[in-house]
C-alpha cells in the first residue's frame, strides 16, 4: 500500500530541510503559513509567511554553526489534513550540546502546509540551549 500523500509531503519537507534546500521548502508551504515555536528564547514565537519561516530556519543553522541535525523518526496522518512528525534534533551552540526528541504538527490544505506547531521533549532544556 502506498504511503499517504500528506506523509509524503512531510517527508519531502524534512528531506529538504536536512539538505538546506530552502527553495523546495518554500514550494511546500503556503504563502501565509505560520510556524509556531514553543518556549521563551530568541528563536521562539510565531513565524508568519514563507520569508519569516525560511529566515528562522536560516537562523537555526547560523546559531548552531552548521552542527544542527534532524532525524525523522515517524510520520502519522489522519487523512483529514493533519500530520504529526516525530524527530530527533541535535545541535551544538556556544559550547553546549542539545539532543532532544520533538515533533511538528502539520495542517495541510490541498498540497500545501498551512500551519506548523512545534513541540519539544524538554522545553526548559530548549530555552536554556537557545538563550
Amino acid at each position: 500500500m502506498a504511503e499517504h500523500a500528506h506523509a509524503q509531503l512531510v517527508r519531502k519537507g524534512y528531506d529538504a530541510f536536512v539538505r538546506g534546500d530552502m527553495d523546495t521548502l518554500r514550494g511546500l508551504i503556503a504563502a501565509d503559513c505560520t510556524h509556531h515555536v514553543p518556549g521563551s528564547h530568541p528563536l521562539s514565537g510565531d513565524f508568519k509567511g514563507q520569508d519569516a519561516i525560511i529566515d528562522m530556519y536560516g537562523r537555526l543553522a547560523q546559531e548552531t554553526a552548521g552542527t544542527m541535525s534532524v532525524e525523522l523518526r515517524h510520520v502519522m496522518v489522519d487523512g483529514r489534513g493533519h500530520a504529526v512528525a516525530v524527530h530527533r534534533f541535535q545541535a551544538e551552540r556556544s559550547g553546549r550540546s542539545y539532543d532532544d526528541t520533538g515533533c511538528l504538527v502539520f495542517r495541510i490544505v490541498g498540497d500545501k502546509i498551512t500551519d506548523l506547531d512545534e513541540c519539544v521533549g524538554d522545553i526548559d532544556k530548549a530555552d536554556e540551549f537557545w538563550a
